[in-house]
């Protein structure tokens, strides 16, 4: 199930991203960009829908996906 980023507090969105980032390991190649701007990426991600909230009822966990690995997951 989807969940709409408003439908979530400002701290467990930002401990949801942070995991989300260092998850990833994404590669930024030659340049090395500060935590706050990755979770501000992530944000305006969200924001654009690249980038989706899911709670799993089988796990009852919550999590970020990219919204392919969501269509693939569901």
């Amino acid at each position: 199930m989807i969940i709409p980023p408003d439908q979530v507090s400002a701290d467990a969105l930002g401990g949801l991203i942070e995991e989300f980032i260092t998850r990833e390991g994404t590669d930024y190649g030659q340049i090395d960009f500060d935590l706050s701007v990755k979770v501000e990426q992530v944000k305006h991600q969200l924001d654009k829908g690249d980038i989706v909230i899911i709670f799993d009822s089988i796990t009852e966990s919550v999590n970020l996906m990219t919204k392919h690995q969501y269509q693939e997951w569901s």
